[in-house]
């Protein structure tokens, strides 16, 4: 695809289209095929998932979730080369791809299955009644990951089966081979050995429309896990409640970090520039840094430097966080927004060929920096408004005041914000910390003096408010979201009920 990207989309594109077939072609281009599945195939898919559902949810906690994520953790160490590779063929630099399975590991350690299990069943002696609060698996939960993270999407998906429900996953037709493989190699297998119903799992290739369309007209589809830009994720989230359809939204993210004038701004500039890790085309990554003004030309100049030894190349490559961007048109036409608006840049700002020159025509683009200079209006810009899913970070510098004044700021500011995935915050002061951590509310995650996308056990990776979530949205544990409340209540002996 890099060396000759051209031909390579314009082929896919016809052979798509039904233009033309793969037996008139003179190439060695197409590597693979995959089968799509017609509305027969959607309907024995939901039909086995249902069946399962109704035995699997009855399996013990510690089956469905140690045992489960236990032995899923090992398949991810037996196969962790095979994975990461699958990862660099969907495009994904090597040292990301080993950061997306780190990720998938947190959520097996001990720690997070701790966490998971005190979440779905709690039990009280009162007065001689045992009462129960626990979490009942929805059912049914169909997963529609997006084309540039499917694989990853699909194995954080698999952790709603540990809640007890069954999973119908579809597979990008763009990019089907690594959840074929991880539904196949890694997940399969485990709920194999631990005696799961068939049709705990399922995968199928497809076009989205068609599949969603009939995932929301099933009386068997429970929940739908939706990844997707914020603008159609809304619009899915209404015609999932019309359709008495539970919506976990994945959507975008716009997240800001907060940096104090106590901070020590060489780290602070290693964390900045995960902004640019895959070209910015990560929904978890700084999006936007509001800096103290008392450090702010430091910051710019620590975070220049820092930016300058990103490098681009094959995503197989070492060292290599860089991917390519396909609408560079709207990178640019964002930028423009920004420097019209008063925005100044301050590195970056240019194509990049594969060999790191700059180039107008390049598949790359390089890391750009601009600064924005007061808080107040600094929104008008699109590139601080809204995601830009480029490699485009603002750097807002308040208008001078006193501390007090600027932390107030800094907090109606996060938390007006459109979009709630994660916020991270730089600053030394315990009384700083305090106040930030009580007075912030926007966001699924929040993270303070540590790297912005780095993965913790038992704290949530997905999930948030506003446009990242929608209506209901929070930090999403797929076991705990596909799940609902219900309390219950047994007394041993029977006698006269007591109402009071």
């Amino acid at each position: 695809m890099l060396d000759d990207s051209f031909a390579s989309l314009s082929l896919k594109r016809r052979l798509d289209s039904g233009e033309i077939a793969i037996p008139d072609l003179d190439t060695d281009l197409v590597v693979g095929r995959v089968a799509v599945a017609d509305g027969d195939t959607v309907a024995v898919a939901l039909a086995a998932a249902a069946a399962a559902a109704r035995e699997w949810r009855t399996f013990p906690l510690a089956v469905r979730i140690d045992d489960f994520l236990e032995l899923l953790s090992d398949k991810f160490d037996e196969y962790g080369a095979e994975l990461t590779h699958l990862l660099t063929l969907e495009g994904h630099p090597r040292e990301l791809a080993e950061w997306e399975l780190s990720g998938m590991r947190t959520y097996c350690r001990p720690e997070s299955r701790d966490y998971f299990r005190e979440q779905m069943w709690r039990e009280f002696d009162v007065e001689g009644r045992r009462h129960i609060v626990r979490r009942q698996p929805d059912g049914v939960v169909c997963l529609n990951p997006p084309a540039n993270a499917p694989m990853a999407s699909a194995l954080l998906g698999a952790l709603s089966i540990a809640a007890g429900n069954a999973l119908v996953v579809r597979a990008p037709r763009s990019a089907p081979l690594g959840v074929m493989f991880a539904v196949n190699e890694v997940i399969a297998p485990v709920l194999a050995e631990i005696g799961a119903p068939s049709g705990v799992l399922n995968a199928l290739c497809g076009d989205p429309e068609p599949l969603l369309d009939a995932w929301l007209n099933s009386p068997r589809v429970d929940d739908i896990m939706y990844f997707g830009s914020s603008r159609n994720g809304m619009q899915f989230e209404r015609r999932c409640i019309e359709a008495r359809k539970k919506p976990i939204l994945e959507l975008a993210g716009n997240d800001v970090v907060v940096v104090w004038k106590d901070s020590v701004l060489e780290h602070v500039a290693q964390a900045l520039i995960e902004a640019f890790y895959g070209s910015g085309q990560l929904c978890m990554i700084p999006n936007q840094v509001i800096v103290h003004p008392d450090i702010a030309e430091e910051l710019l100049a620590e975070l220049v430097r820092a930016a300058d030894g990103l490098r681009v190349g094959y995503p197989d490559e070492s060292d290599v966080l860089l991917s390519p961007v396909l609408r560079h048109d709207k990178f640019f036409a964002c930028l423009e927004d920004a420097v019209t608006k008063g925005a100044t840049v301050v590195a970056g700002g240019n194509g990049l060929a594969l060999d790191g020159t700059q180039d107008s025509a390049g598949f790359f683009l390089e890391p750009t920096i601009i600064r924005v200079n007061g808080l107040e209006n600094s929104r008008e810009l699109d590139a601080v408004r809204h995601e830009t899913f480029y490699p485009l970070l603002p750097v807002i510098v308040p208008e001078p005041a006193e501390d007090q004044v600027l932390l107030d700021a800094v907090v109606d500011f996060v938390n007006s914000n459109l979009y709630g995935l994660r916020n991270s915050f730089w600053a030394r002061d315990p009384e700083v910390v305090d106040y930030l951590l009580a007075h912030i509310v926007n966001g699924g995650l929040l993270k303070f003096n540590d790297s912005h996308i780095a993965f913790g056990a038992a704290l949530p990776s997905h999930g948030g408010t506003g446009l990242t979530g929608g209506a209901f949205g929070e930090a999403n544990y797929p076991g705990l979201r596909t799940t609902h409340l219900q309390g219950v209540a047994i007394v041993a002996e029977q006698a006269r009920p007591k109402y009071r």
